[in-house]
């Protein structure tokens, strides 16, 4: 059994530390969410009703997410990435990406969004210091994407990927889930990377929704590639930038990437390098781990030292596996812990 350590790994002088966790794993990436609220009801991320948001005060401020960035870059976290909910429904996003690129030794900051407020926001973004995007858009056809966001225009989510792709986000890749019965035919996303540089990224479903059966709806990503067998053969090829455990294909004329992400037929947790910080300021090491550390409490106090000692202290506890966690009923929807 391993020990129950962490590490600190310091490097020569002028480096940056390396945080290892007790499965000698480097964990260098942070996802935060910086709100729970969001302008779609996904079938897969939330109920019809949606959820009752956490009052304002219990949302960690702009402030507070700056000081964790800067302590967990600190320590050894050299990519961030801004989630939610949908992070572009919070006021003054712009300024928070401003301040996050500012923290020296950040070497990446990227953004995830549904794409709806995209358009009005890219160029801001960019401006702000924003790199890279990755918009969620389940299906190509108006209909299908109503269906799955519960009333979402997929013009609007065009849009934006558009808006990114001119402005000089790089790369944009498109994450779509699929679900059986819902939006498996895959072949217009293969047609979009046919005429724009982006990268497609399907993503096996997750069960973090107890209205739908997830037997009836997983898709494994075996059955995906074989459903893009028509165009003539898909060739790996090297991941474009970013900290996803995707594995990219491409084929002939094709201007973007095919990716595939396979975290229930084939799991690569031997390779997480991330921990999690929800909106309402819990540290989590493992996204299928009820196990959080409130660390709401020690940034409203101000004290980095402390901070930087709950961060090495949460991976001494990040499983192993997901196959090692306790079996229990998921108390967060994938909107409340961020996606």
């Amino acid at each position: 059994m391993q020990p129950a350590t962490c590490i600190l790994r310091r490097k020569a002088r002028g480096h940056m530390p390396e945080l290892i966790d007790s499965y000698k794993r480097k964990i260098d990436y942070l996802r935060v969410s910086i709100t729970d609220r969001c302008n779609l009801r996904c079938i897969y991320c939330m109920p019809k009703e949606g959820i009752k948001p956490k009052p304002h005060s219990e949302i960690l401020t702009y402030e507070e997410i700056e000081l964790f960035a800067k302590c967990a870059v600190k320590v050894g976290i050299s990519k961030i990435r801004l989630t939610g909910g949908e992070p572009l429904v919070r006021r003054d996003v712009v300024d928070l990406v401003h301040r996050l690129s500012q923290i020296s030794d950040l070497k990446d900051m990227s953004l995830t969004t549904n794409g709806i407020l995209l358009k009005d926001y890219a160029k801001a973004l960019v401006d702000a210091g924003l790199k890279r995007i990755n918009i969620s858009l389940d299906s190509l056809e108006p209909e299908v994407y109503r269906r799955l966001t519960r009333g979402g225009d997929v013009r609007r989510a065009l849009e934006g990927m558009n808006a990114a792709l001119e402005v000089g986000l790089h790369p944009v890749k498109i994450n779509v889930v699929v679900l059986r019965s819902l939006n498996e035919d895959l072949k217009k996303f293969a047609e979009l990377i046919l005429e724009y540089p982006v990268h497609v990224r399907f993503i096996e479903y997750m069960p973090f929704n107890q209205e739908l059966n997830y037997e009836d709806r997983f898709v494994s990503c075996a059955e995906m590639m074989e459903k893009l067998k028509d165009f003539g053969g898909l060739e790996e090829v090297f991941s474009p930038l970013g900290a996803g455990p995707a594995r990219y294909y491409t084929f002939k004329g094709a201007r973007g990437t095919l990716g595939f992400i396979s975290p229930i037929s084939g799991h690569f947790c031997s390779k997480c390098n991330r921990l999690r910080l929800t909106a309402d300021g819990r540290l989590r090491t493992c996204l299928f781990s009820e196990e959080e550390i409130n660390v709401k409490k020690v940034l409203r106090g101000g004290s980095e030292r402390r901070i930087m000692e709950l961060i090495r202290e949460a991976l001494i506890n990040k499983p192993k596996d997901r196959m090692s966690i306790r079996k229990a009923s998921l108390k967060r929807r994938m909107s409340q812990i961020g996606g």
